[in-house]
């Protein structure tokens, strides 16, 4: 039995580098982080997205106030508490979680998120 494809109902998305453009979750731009968003938006409290952190680049601390999981596509993150994450490496926070990560030598990361961060101060 042949189940037909509606066509309307699907998105494909070019993922190419010239498609990413600067990382404003939290106001203003971080020159470390470009972004390229994939589905969902922050309003309905659930997207995924590309991110890429370029060599040297730090994301802002933040909180959680959902999930926020990602899959290490290439390169490695560095968590402020030093762990590494490889590429391969799939990592969750939990709800409520606090922390920012930096990259040595870049990264691209798929990442999947549920209600919002916030930025928070160290």
């Amino acid at each position: 039995m042949s189940h037909p494809l509606d066509p309307s109902l699907r998105q494909i998305i070019n993922t190419s580098p010239n498609r990413f453009r600067p990382y404003d979750r939290y106001g203003t731009a971080n020159p470390d982080i470009d972004w390229l968003p994939l589905s969902g938006n922050a309003e309905e409290g659930y997207e995924s997205f590309l991110i890429r952190m370029k060599p040297g680049g730090s994301s802002t601390p933040h909180e959680h106030t959902g999930f926020e999981e990602f899959l290490v596509l290439e390169g490695e993150m560095e968590d402020c508490d030093g762990t590494v994450m490889k590429a391969g490496d799939f990592v969750s926070y939990q709800p409520g979680s606090k922390h920012f990560s930096k990259s040595p030598k870049g990264c691209l990361l798929l990442v999947v998120l549920t209600g919002q961060n916030r930025a928070i101060d160290t």
